[in-house]
């Protein structure tokens, strides 16, 4: 399947699709949820969870990912900024993530609405069980009228199993979900483009990293970059995703109409089920495959299985079963799949064809490298 290119006027997309979705992700970061002097802004907090109350009065499900622990932590002990190593940030962490439930739970109270504390970690996202057992909490908590509050857990998490920054994590759990929105909050309006001008609409989220300009904040730990790698996750699972000001009045419920506010990002022409967003946009890969024209061709034109006669070189130590990305000779990444071999046995039969493989290995074996049921395409637009 390969995504859209097809140019889709910003209303259109606003008003059909925006408006329209029952369920949404917002994602709100550490600059945008404190003051100037580094507290959690308790205003601000009750004016998400009104407008919270006011979509789920329209049956829309809003789940939030919301970081500030670390922000409210630093404030608590007195520090003077935000620690960049992992014991202090874990400490930190575990200081401030009660403070910041205990703000959400007021900011929600006037309308008798409860909220539920999630942490997660990228490991949950990568374990298949955990990874479902995510999206089942999750909408069993909007079944229950609860509206759960994500946070990456700071701490147990360490640089090998982290996300980086919760842009990623809100990106992860609309997939987990299959939310139709993704609306990331942020301290700017949007993405600017070469005039300084929010950009209304953009098709292609890897295209507009050209755009970036360095808005990291002091007390946050992500930027634009990984806002619009979070937008190409969602987009390339078929979803919408929006970066926008947090700070407009009334956003969510004026975006939830149809207005023009932020930068909307255009969804790929294909909706992928759960289990393809989990292959492809989710766990993530621990070796590399190059194959040669013919089966590149073959993969992305006729979503054929992956045979090893195609493969022409390997790279990572990976195992029966993980996750792997498929390159055509160029480099340029064409799929990722779930692997039927680890890595030596795949080093013993690439080039070779399946009838090889009983001498080769000793053994019996699939004839597909990745089958194609287990592999998601990724190359396109």
């Amino acid at each position: 399947m390969k995504l859209s290119e097809a140019p889709m006027p910003s209303t259109t997309l606003r008003q059909n699709v925006v408006a329209a979705s029952r369920h949404i992700v917002i994602k709100l970061g550490t600059q945008l949820l404190t003051d100037g002097k580094g507290r959690l802004d308790e205003k601000f907090l009750a004016s998400i969870a009104d407008q919270v109350a006011q979509l789920r009065q329209r049956g829309i499900h809003v789940t939030v990912v919301s970081s500030g622990a670390v922000g409210v932590g630093v404030k608590v002990l007195g520090l003077t900024q935000r620690p960049t190593d992992v014991s202090s940030i874990q400490a930190v962490a575990a200081v401030g993530q009660s403070g910041l439930m205990r703000l959400w739970r007021q900011a929600f109270e006037p309308h008798q609405i409860n909220v539920a504390q999630m942490l997660l970690t990228r490991s949950d996202f990568e374990d298949r069980n955990r990874y479902l057992n995510i999206r089942n909490c999750i909408t069993v908590l909007h079944q229950m009228g609860a509206v759960p509050i994500i946070n990456e857990n700071d701490t147990v998490s360490v640089e090998e199993i982290r996300f980086g920054d919760n842009d990623i994590l809100a990106a992860l759990v609309t997939n987990a979900l299959r939310a139709e929105l993704l609306v990331i909050l942020s301290g700017v309006a949007g993405l600017k483009g070469p005039d300084g001008e929010v950009c209304d609409i953009i098709h292609d989220a890897n295209e507009a990293r050209a755009m970036i300009r360095d808005e990291k904040s002091a007390m946050g730990s992500g930027g634009m970059e990984t806002k619009l790698e979070a937008a190409r996750i969602v987009t390339d699972a078929g979803e919408v995703a929006i970066i926008a000001g947090g700070r407009s009045p009334d956003v969510l419920v004026k975006l939830l109409t149809g207005e023009k506010l932020g930068t909307v990002f255009v969804p790929a022409n294909r909706k992928l089920d759960s289990r393809a967003r989990w292959i492809g946009m989710t766990v993530r890969p621990t070796g590399t495959l190059v194959v040669d024209d013919g089966a590149a061709a073959a993969l992305a034109g006729k979503g054929t299985s992956l045979l090893a006669i195609g493969i022409t070189e390997i790279t990572g130590r990976f195992g029966k079963g993980d996750v792997v990305i498929v390159r055509d000779p160029r480099g340029r990444e064409l799929a990722r799949g779930l692997i039927n071999y680890d890595a030596d046995e795949c080093r013993k039969i690439m080039g070779r064809k399946s009838a090889d493989f009983e001498e080769l290995l000793g053994r019996r074996s699939y004839e597909e490298v990745i089958h194609r049921d287990n592999m998601v395409l990724t190359a396109g637009r």
